[in-house]
């Protein structure tokens, strides 16, 4: 069963009045994508990717993901923001948060070029320094700071470590299709290249070459997550709220946010949705906050968050909502059995599955946390598997275009990020950059 929308939780603090004043602004929003003339309409590509997207590229992808389960123990995926989160979150969900303890028949795939930690890079290195190794290397223009330090180490690894031609065929660049650093270092080098499309931004490519080399390393079926995908651009066509789960979460939160709820908490009652959590923070923190605007991305995971940060949620500021994403059916079950002396005194559940408490928690705190004025929309899957992975990837792409669009403002561009590598290339003295060297460095009393 694809995403369902449960509003039972909302409806308290959203009438149908308000829901329904809606429709003309998401109609709107709607015109404006679909017929790409809104605000950043070159980067909509990812509307149409799950029906045309390129097979034969599609085909490589799994070629190489198959080359790379027979030649490595390893992959190291080089990348930062949309290139390894989304790649990293479909990993999680579809197999384990513990995948690389528990993988047996594919490639252990560790994350680097996300973070400028000299520690972790130097953890990394020593992770796989008497492994079998590839890297997939992902950047439009390879002159990004974090993943460039890392591709430069783990090149220097891989040269030393089997000589330059194979070390060549042990890298995978994703990258632009004709320009740029890295394009041209592939091309001068000989690695096997995949594309970054011209018309998808970063946050939104987790379907494209970007994502499904990794998640095809591991084993996911990306035949069947693109099943799942089609599925939703084909279901979330219809601009009638009634007809249209991904629209109405949009026009929930706009209405919540108009109501003061601030903040949006992403949460799952799975460990394992972790980095959906953080893919879903960069989706909706990118697209929506700027112009002094937006809902703040916020997530959780229960009932572990819940002896954390479940006193603010029930007492705090009402400043906030949940979005509960839950799924009927666990990966792996375990049944609670009976003890005769009942010490821990547990054998009410004697007989369940873990699952049944967790739903269970679930449901006492949907109704504490609505007693306590929070309203929470809630999304309903059938299980973590790749289907409703893409499924869900698309609704929430989705909503986020419309819910940036009622919102007024661009949702594919990113301007803000540009600021920090500014200030940081001018204080590490790069070429161009002089004459904002000193004033920045007189700022920090330097």
């Amino acid at each position: 069963m694809p995403i369902k929308l449960n509003d039972n939780y909302v409806k308290a603090f959203v009438s149908e009045e308000e829901l329904a004043a809606m429709q003309p602004e998401v109609t709107k929003a709607h015109e404006l994508l679909t017929s790409k003339t809104g605000p950043g309409n070159d980067f909509t590509g990812w509307v149409e990717l799950p029906t045309d997207y390129d097979k034969e590229e599609f085909a490589r992808i799994k070629a190489a993901a198959e080359k790379i389960r027979k030649q490595a123990d390893v992959l190291i995926v080089i990348g930062i923001g949309g290139s390894y989160l989304g790649a990293r979150a479909a990993i999680e969900f579809c197999r384990s948060q513990n995948y690389n303890l528990l993988t047996k028949d594919t490639p252990q795939i560790f994350f680097s070029g996300n973070t400028i930690s000299s520690t972790t890079l130097s953890e990394m290195k020593e992770l796989v320094a008497d492994k079998d190794f590839a890297v997939n290397v992902i950047s439009k223009s390879g002159t990004t700071t974090e993943p460039s330090i890392a591709f430069r180490v783990f090149r220097e690894m891989l040269v030393e470590k089997y000589g330059e031609e194979e070390a060549a065929e042990r890298i995978y660049a994703t990258t632009d299709k004709e320009k740029g650093t890295l394009k041209a270092l592939a091309d001068e080098k000989g690695y096997q290249t995949f594309v970054v499309p011209d018309d998808i931004g970063g946050r939104y490519s987790v379907l494209t070459a970007v994502g499904l080399l990794p998640i095809a390393v591991a084993g996911i079926d990306i035949d069947r997550l693109m099943k799942g995908a089609r599925d939703a651009q084909n279901a979330l066509t219809d601009p009638d709220l009634k007809k249209n789960d991904a629209y109405k979460y949009a026009a929930l939160r706009n209405v919540l946010l108009r109501k003061g709820k601030n903040i949006e908490m992403l949460v799952s009652y799975e460990p394992s949705f972790t980095m959906m959590n953080e893919w879903f923070k960069q989706l909706f923190g990118e697209s929506e906050g700027k112009d002094g605007k937006g809902i703040y991305p916020a997530a959780a995971i229960f009932s572990t968050d819940l002896h954390s940060m479940g006193q603010y949620i029930q007492q705090g500021q009402r400043i906030l909502f949940e979005t509960v994403v839950s799924f009927n059916e666990p990966i792996r079950e375990v049944v609670i059995k009976e003890e005769a002396d009942n010490s821990d005194g547990l054998n009410f559940v004697a007989g369940k599955g873990m699952s049944y408490v967790n739903r269970k928690a679930m449901q006492g705190t949907l109704l504490a946390h609505n007693d306590g004025g929070v309203p929470n929309i809630v999304l309903e899957a059938e299980r973590m598997d790749e289907y409703e992975l893409g499924y869900m990837i698309y609704f929430f792409e989705k909503a986020c275009a419309i819910s940036g669009y009622i919102l007024g403002v661009n949702p594919f561009n990113q301007p803000g990020v540009e600021s920090y590598k500014k200030n940081m290339f001018a204080l590490l003295g790069k070429p161009g950059y002089e004459d904002e060297r000193a004033a920045l460095e007189k700022r920090l009393g330097l």
